[in-house]
């Protein structure tokens, strides 16, 4: 990476370790450490609201496989049907994601029905319901997706349209000679910020709100600004030249709606946000010892 008074010219090998025709590519290292700062978080909110450690395994796996094969998915199917369903050979390619090709919108509908799975399966045991979980996974959500948009800028994909403004990239590996807008640090941004926010009313304010305000927060942010940065990026695929929004955008419009709802919803009914674990029901003779604070 070289900078100047103009851009700064992003050049950087995406891979980040060679070892002969085998390589670690920053994107994928960032991928992963996503799903481990979800572990971390999950264990958090395990332990606050006493729920048994053993769940987190099944969930970590339902994680992966939801989000890679949903965000797979998503992307031949949303942006490049014609070449993934037009041939045997581009049939085949839908199960080789190393090829390149996720898109956000997939990986989110396929952990909606993952985590509602999950929740069929370990919640009623244990307390917890649908919407308990998804408020919680939104939060793990917004530092992977963090994490994802900068491995796209190592990647040197997914990027906007060209600037002036003194902080655009010239991105040399992709063969552009002008600046563009670095619509990937944008996104990683927001979600950065948007992850802060809800730790820091997890950590502090657990108790002020209610089921539902994470999952509708979240949906409501982070599709909003995916929706707003997309007027400034370069066309994913060639159908988007004339269309006066993108697929991107006409896929956000669901989940900004779905949050402001989700939100509404949770203004209403005020259910705790945390979990509420029954009372043991008392024998009689019986006598149980006072929880300690």
């Amino acid at each position: 990476m070289t900078m100047n008074f103009l851009a700064i010219h992003w050049h950087v090998d995406p891979v980040l370790i060679h070892l002969g025709n085998f390589g670690i590519r920053w994107y994928s290292l960032l991928f992963v450490a996503g799903f481990v700062i979800g572990w971390y978080l999950f264990r958090w909110f395990f332990r606050r609201e006493g729920v048994s450690e053993k769940l987190l395994d099944p969930l970590l796996y339902t994680l992966l496989i939801a989000t890679i094969v949903g965000a797979r998915l998503g992307h031949c199917l949303f942006y490049q049907p014609d070449y993934y369903l037009g041939s045997w050979q581009g049939f085949w390619e839908i199960f080789m994601p190393w090829k390149g090709g996720l898109a956000s919108h997939g990986g989110a509908i396929a952990l909606l029905l993952g985590m509602w799975w999950y929740s069929s399966h370990y919640g009623k045991k244990n307390d917890f319901d649908y919407l308990w979980i998804l408020d919680r996974l939104v939060i793990t959500v917004a530092f992977a997706g963090c994490l994802i948009r900068l491995g796209n800028l190592f990647n040197s994909e997914i990027y906007g349209d060209v600037t002036n403004l003194p902080w655009g990239f010239v991105f040399d590996l992709r063969g552009e000679t002008e600046p563009k807008h670095p619509t990937q640090l944008y996104e990683a941004l927001s979600y950065l910020l948007l992850g802060l926010f809800l730790v820091w009313v997890y950590a502090k304010k657990l108790d002020k709100v209610h089921r539902g305000f994470f999952l509708g927060t979240f949906l409501l942010c982070c599709f909003g600004m995916r929706f707003l940065i997309e007027f400034i990026k370069e066309p994913q695929v060639e159908f988007e030249q004339t269309m006066a929004l993108n697929m991107g955008q006409l896929l956000s419009i669901p989940f900004i709606i779905g949050g402001i709802a989700i939100l509404i919803y949770a203004a209403r009914s005020k259910r705790p946000a945390a979990i509420v674990h029954p009372e043991p029901v008392k024998k009689e003779g019986t006598h149980y010892a006072k929880p300690l604070h």
